[in-house]
């Protein structure tokens, strides 16, 4: 009897042990304490990824096409004789070396804007063909060329036509066509045309 005792008493030292281990596992955590003067650990936000942008494409600017100045040959009353006087007329340089003479027939035809000059070539007429040759200059105008006027008026037009064609070159030789023909006799007065014909010949040979 005495002997049971003391595995008795063992026994309950035991279970109080294990019921005190299962209730200190059961027992809830206590939380923990936040000092107020930490500032939370935050992740830094990711940084926006920069978006290309197309550099704007410089305007082109056309380059100014090369220009040319050539002369267009007009009548100016001078007391009781008439003058053969140049205007400057700016045309486009071209590859082709009549392409700036087309332009200053095309303004020859068109008439004087300036009222101190004046122009006998009858209205209407037209530039058929103009070729710049190594012998000279051929140009080639309508029949209205041929219309009206006196002695005066005709030597005034021939006059025009041929200070105008020989503007870059007053050495050059022009050949005058009307419709495709040599333009022998101007008018119903008979002015004969010798060609080719040249600015010295004629002076020589006319006076306005």
């Amino acid at each position: 009897m005495q002997a049971q005792q003391p595995v008795r008493r063992m026994a309950i030292a035991i279970a109080l042990g294990m019921s005190a281990l299962v209730f200190a596992a059961c027992a809830p955590e206590e939380p923990q304490a936040v000092n107020p003067n930490t500032s939370p650990t935050t992740s830094p936000a990711p940084s926006p990824t920069p978006i290309a942008q197309e550099s704007p494409t410089p305007s082109q600017t056309k380059p100014q096409a090369a220009q040319k100045t050539v002369e267009v040959y007009w009548l100016k009353s001078s007391g009781n004789n008439i003058e053969v006087v140049p205007t400057q007329v700016k045309a486009a340089a071209a590859v082709k070396s009549q392409a700036p003479l087309n332009e200053a027939f095309n303004s020859l035809l068109a008439g004087p804007t300036d009222p101190g000059y004046s122009s006998t070539i009858p209205k209407g007429t037209k530039l058929r063909s103009l070729k710049v040759r190594d012998d000279g200059v051929y140009v080639d105008l309508s029949q209205e060329f041929t219309s009206g006027g006196g002695s005066t008026s005709m030597t005034g037009r021939v006059a025009q036509v041929l200070y105008t064609a020989t503007s870059e070159n007053p050495n050059a030789k022009v050949w005058l066509n009307v419709e495709g023909k040599p333009l022998d006799v101007l008018g119903g007065e008979g002015l004969e045309l010798d060609q080719p014909l040249t600015r010295q010949t004629f002076q020589e040979n006319f006076k306005l």
